[in-house]
């Protein structure tokens, strides 16, 4: 008798395969613990945006009672031709001024040396307008639009308001709150006032007018500024609904914000957009970053929901967070281990209880002697490779323009309670270089052993990263076909490929 196979059978039996050939034809390989990268096939100029508005493809959808809010790089809103080679190697210099204002921010906390904004003084920059990696999302504030930097290292949600004394160039027409029927300022003797001083390490300041409303003042490392007063407005998020959200209504800011409109704060604090919508999404928010800068590749923000809600390709691991009442509006996590294509680091630095996370800093920072160990351990299994010379925060570099393709040692970070994430292979090497002369490891050393280690967003891209503050978890879990979109595309996309795919075999890294 011959038995005939239903065809959902043959579709059942060939799924794997088809994942398998997809994930070929995307670019990365898996090899003995290690990922490869095809140098060839990497898009290095940055083209111009050919919107005169950086919020008029962006989206947002509501599905199981979350919303979701598309999210681009930052180059997507600066509708200009940047030099890349220039462009990657200013925003390391950038980035090293960030950690370095994350560091003295951290110590006034623990110190207790919180500064007066009258006694502050405004970092000065040299002036050169260069763009940071850094993502941007589009809320509505007032009935309008406004694209956003998401920045889970600060608390504090603000925009540029009109009038505005000094304010740098964006994209779309600047807020003004006189022409809003919803805004209110806040005064100055308000508790939402005094909760500044916890939010932003400034304290608010009265104004001169009657009566005084509340100013505030926040600072970044590279010399960012926004100083305004506080506001109340109607906040629109997707389809969800804020009234009286309180934010920045900045009118003298100034910095390397890249054509958005402000900034939105997920940090922990009572300012925060996250404690502000509580009561709505529960405390719960997750993000993933998509792994390329072109306008095509859009990564998404998700306020609320469940985990039924996202598409991964591995289970969500969790990880407490760890409480520390000094810096209490940070999210810090317990860094228990790294792998190295496979092979276990051992270094003093782990399990110390204060690594935190941020979506703001670019590229993660390690203790001395957690990065000594793993730069030992990179060099063994990424060995035959020309050495290149250094460049600012990055100290272990390569010239690998004379290959095609290179096996990458895959890297794995570990935390308590058994969570893990595995870092994508576009987050393990930085291009400083286009022709890939100057390949680096794309993480770095912190100065001393007692400083804060920092996990970066370069190094989170492709990864759903999950933070549910009610219960004080976060979770990481690996996105499916390496994209970050969550709309279902595999079948489609892989129908489209699969007449011209033509894997390549697992073997040494190619000329």
């Amino acid at each position: 008798m011959v038995t005939k196979v239903k065809p959902l059978t043959i579709l059942s039996l060939l799924l794997p395969l088809m994942v398998s050939l997809f994930l070929l034809a995307k670019g990365a390989h898996c090899f003995e613990g290690k990922k490869k990268l095809h140098l060839h096939k990497l898009q290095w100029q940055q083209k111009s945006g050919s919107s005169s508005s950086c919020v008029s493809h962006q989206k947002s959808r509501i599905e199981m009672g979350a919303i979701t809010l598309e999210l681009k790089h930052k180059n997507y809103c600066s509708g200009k031709i940047v030099d890349w080679n220039e462009q990657q190697q200013n925003r390391l210099i950038l980035d090293n001024l960030h950690v370095q204002y994350l560091q003295s921010r951290i110590k006034n906390m623990i110190s207790g040396n919180i500064k007066d904004v009258s006694n502050t003084e405004i970092p000065l920059t040299s002036g050169i307008r260069l763009q940071t990696l850094n993502y941007i999302a589009t809320i509505e504030l007032g009935g309008r639009n406004m694209t956003v930097i998401v920045d889970t290292g600060s608390d504090l949600t603000w925009v540029q308001c009109q009038p505005c004394k000094s304010c740098y160039n964006q994209q779309d027409p600047v807020f003004d709150p006189s022409i809003s029927p919803s805004y209110k300022k806040v005064l100055c003797n308000s508790s939402t006032c005094h909760a500044l001083e916890f939010a932003t390490g400034n304290s608010g300041v009265c104004s001169s007018s009657s009566p005084p409303d509340c100013n505030y003042f926040v600072s970044y490392g590279d010399g960012s500024y926004t100083r305004g007063e506080l506001g109340r407005e109607h906040l629109g998020l997707g389809k969800a609904s804020v009234n009286d959200f309180i934010f920045g209504c900045g009118r003298n800011n100034k910095g390397l914000f890249g054509g958005v409109s402000g900034l939105m704060g997920l940090g922990r604090s009572d300012l925060s957009l996250v404690s502000q919508t509580s009561e709505i999404f529960g405390g719960l928010f997750s993000y993933c970053l998509p792994s390329t800068q072109d306008a095509g590749a859009s990564g998404s923000l998700i306020l609320g929901g469940n985990s039924s809600v996202f598409k991964n390709s591995t289970p969500i691991t969790y990880t407490n967070m760890i409480p520390n009442p000094q810096l209490a509006t940070f999210y810090i996590l317990n860094l228990t281990g790294i792998s190295i294509g496979g092979k276990q680091l051992q270094a003093s630095g782990f399990a110390k209880g204060g690594i935190l996370i941020d979506s703001g800093t670019v590229i993660t920072r390690l203790p001395p002697s957690i990065y000594s160990a793993l730069k030992a351990e990179f060099l063994k299994q990424f060995s035959g490779f020309p050495s290149a010379p250094g460049f600012s925060i990055l100290d272990t570099c390569f010239n690998l323009s004379a290959y095609q393709e290179v096996n990458i040692p895959l890297v794995k970070m570990e935390f308590e309670g058994n969570a893990e994430m595995t870092v994508d292979v576009t987050g393990i090497v930085y291009f400083v270089k286009s022709d890939a002369s100057q390949v680096c490891l794309a993480l770095a050393s912190l100065s001393y052993e007692d400083e804060t280690g920092i996990i970066g967003n370069y190094q989170q891209k492709n990864q759903r990263v999950i933070y549910d503050t009610k219960n004080s978890q976060l979770g990481f879990a690996e996105k499916i076909a390496v994209q970050c979109d969550d709309q279902t595309m595999l079948q489609h996309e892989f129908f489209m490929l699969q007449s011209k795919l033509k894997p390549s075999g697992f073997g040494k890294s190619t000329r």
